[in-house]
């Protein structure tokens, strides 16, 4: 019989690193999600005009075939959190970037498969179906798998201080997934669109696999190690563990709670808001006569204030109800979409310069609803899971977590797309988001760590 715990803890032993290997966790999870990107809405993109020119499909038609494979894949993330949760990062993550780097060698092939089944531009069916397997294979292996393990796994070696380091990592993925599809296309000049992706192939399925191989860990207790590396502060500011765990819940008791519902929900609205936005974001200001150009310029500034706010809210939340962090992401969400639904009038209401720069109500409303929004969605997505529920189950539940997520990200461009197609207008998809970010924000009150109730008990 295989002894997990000496495997685990070869080819080194964590306890001899030179300082606390959690530390080093993060640096690995970090390294696994920007790994990942291929597989993200925002690494599809760059590819997306190459396939529609070499597979003969409109833009309608891939669309639809992201979305049915992202939702498949969404479909199997609770299965791969329960994998996790029985066989640890290292297999699952080694399994996820390998079959990463074959669908990406399957998908710079695509033209060659249509050829060999004798589609064209007239077997839309077929055509169809080639690229919703791709679709899903991709996003099963990149966003779902290995960003889910990655980030579990970081998430298993702090307690005290999971904020704290989290937020390292979730401003560096914040600006490699801003980056990314710049290096992407430059990829693409050099190489063409299918070169490009057997680029990426070669470096996530041969040479991240090794990386894993020598440093992807599981719990800390498998290496002699405690979270936080037995992390004592001073007598001046020590404070006990404001947030201890009671219980480790199973992925049934956890779904029988408010918290991981209202949770869950608004981390979903967030990627359904935020990739009908993302898609659609040079129409949607066309449609309030506004130009490409400053449709685009909210972009940086949005992360800018992103990045901000994950530094300083991640230490916070290690001293917090998180509930609070959700009435403030629903706010944002709404003073975003408000921006966007009387972007015109808003605009014309107020304008002020300030040493040069214009500001306006509706299209600042919108960068900072969106920079605050987003800020906030990382650091609840890090925390949230193993302080209200354990450790015990964290991949199951948090993969069932991340199925909404999923979902919510195939769903926005739709919900976005029917509501031009219907009333020559964004306003509808816009309302609709509105409402249901508020509905969500009040039902925050309710959305209590079901610990605290164990504790008092």
């Amino acid at each position: 019989m295989i002894n997990h715990k000496k495997l685990g803890n070869w080819p080194f032993h964590p306890k001899k690193w030179p300082f606390f290997y959690g530390w080093m966790i993060i640096i690995s999870g970090t390294i696994g999600i920007s790994m990942s990107i291929p597989g993200q809405t925002m690494g599809v993109s760059t590819f997306t005009d190459s396939l529609i020119e070499v597979m003969s499909m409109s833009r309608s038609q891939l669309s639809f075939a992201y979305m049915c494979g992202t939702i498949l894949s969404a479909s199997m993330l609770t299965w791969v959190g329960k994998k996790y949760d029985i066989h640890g990062a290292r297999p699952v993550a080694l399994i996820a970037t390998v079959g990463l780097g074959m669908v990406l060698v399957y998908l710079s092939q695509v033209n060659h498969i249509q050829s060999f089944f004798g589609a064209d531009g007239n077997s839309v069916m077929l055509n169809f179906v080639i690229m919703c397997f791709g679709f899903f294979a991709l996003r099963f292996s990149g966003q779902g798998a290995l960003t889910l393990v990655s980030r579990n796994m970081m998430m298993k070696w702090f307690e005290k201080r999971r904020g704290f380091a989290m937020g390292f990592s979730n401003v560096v993925t914040s600006l490699t997934f801003a980056s990314a599809p710049v290096f992407f296309e430059h990829l693409i000049q050099r190489f063409d669109w299918n070169g490009a992706w057997l680029v990426l192939a070669v470096i996530t399925g041969l040479g991240f696999p090794l990386y894993i191989i020598f440093f992807f860990r599981d719990d800390p207790e498998n290496s002699g190690l405690k979270p936080d590396g037995g992390f004592v502060e001073s007598k001046k500011r020590a404070k006990k563990n404001l947030f201890p765990v009671v219980k480790d819940f199973t992925l049934t008791e956890a779904q029988k709670t408010v918290g991981f519902w209202v949770f869950s929900m608004m981390l979903a609205m967030q990627a359904l808001y935020w990739t009908g936005v993302t898609f659609n974001i040079v129409s949607l200001f066309e449609h309030s006569g506004y130009d490409r150009e400053t449709a685009v310029s909210i972009f940086l500034p949005s992360s800018m204030i992103a990045i901000a706010v994950t530094l300083s809210v991640s230490s916070l939340s290690d001293h917090i109800k998180l509930k609070n962090l959700l009435y403030v992401m629903g706010g944002s969400a709404c003073l975003a979409l408000l921006g966007f639904i009387y972007l015109e009038p808003l605009d014309r209401l107020f304008q002020l310069v300030i040493f040069g720069y214009e500001m306006r109500l509706g299209l600042h409303s919108i960068i900072l609803g969106n920079g605050v929004m987003m800020g906030l969605y990382s650091v609840i997505l890090s925390v949230t899971w193993p302080r209200f529920f354990g450790r015990s189950h964290l991949g199951e539940i948090s993969g069932r977590a991340i199925t909404f997520v999923v979902v919510g990200s195939a769903v926005g461009p739709i919900l976005f797309s029917e509501s031009l197609a219907y009333f020559d207008s964004y306003e509808g998809a816009e309302w609709i988001c509105l409402v249901l970010f508020a509905g969500l924000t009040i039902a925050s009150i309710w959305a209590n760590n079901p610990q605290e109730k164990l504790r008092v008990e």
